[in-house]
């Protein structure tokens, strides 16, 4: 197992305030252009694997999870949008129902718009394919806003970034899972994201 430490000044903690008028009560999702400065430019999304495909599923499958329903987003590049495609192919073909399947901007006012549409219905799971900079916002709002969890969501390898827990904020992504490229698997735990490596048979 291998622990990725953010370094750096976390940001303050979000309110979790549930409620629609997070800008005017100073609590925006949007993350302080200084702070992604100072965290360096994060990776864009790359196209998936179908390893890690696999890995993804095998996380929503584990036994008595109950995961049958599941809400898709992902952010307008082409490879989050392709990954996203291809979760839901995959996993409507062995039985899985996608309520919808929700993208959004690179950029955005409040992202109340896009919040609102992944949460419109009540999935067991969230499963996102996206890039770090569009997706922090977006879950910083989702989390404010809306019945969102972290620890329902689900995601492809391109958010498996160390500097992720420390834009997003303090406790705002912990529990979020995903896979890696390489079949492994990973976990936001505090300020860390840890990564776990592919199960090997035999």
């Amino acid at each position: 197992m291998e622990s990725q430490t953010e370094k750096g000044t976390p940001m303050r903690p979000l309110d979790r305030h549930r409620t629609d008028a997070g800008d005017e009560a100073g609590r925006s999702p949007l993350v302080d252009p200084a702070a992604c400065r100072s965290h360096g430019r994060s990776p864009c999304p790359v196209p998936h694997t179908e390893a890690e495909l696999a890995a993804l599923a095998g996380l929503l499958a584990v036994p008595r999870s109950g995961i049958t329903t599941v809400t898709v987003g992902h952010s307008r590049d082409a490879a989050a949008t392709t990954s996203a495609a291809a979760f839901t192919a995959m996993w409507e073909a062995r039985g899985g129902v996608v309520l919808a399947v929700v993208d959004w901007p690179e950029t955005a006012a409040s992202w109340l718009r896009a919040a609102r549409r992944m949460t419109a219905q009540t999935p067991d799971a969230w499963v996102v394919a996206a890039a770090t900079t569009g997706f922090v916002p977006l879950a910083r709002r989702l989390l404010t806003s809306t019945p969102w969890e972290p620890s329902r969501t689900y995601a492809f390898g391109s958010l498996c970034d160390p500097r992720l827990p420390a834009l997003a904020g303090p406790g705002v992504l912990d529990g979020l899972r995903g896979a890696s490229a390489d079949g492994g698997t990973w976990e936001v735990r505090g300020r860390g994201v840890t990564t776990f490596p592919a199960r090997t048979s035999g």
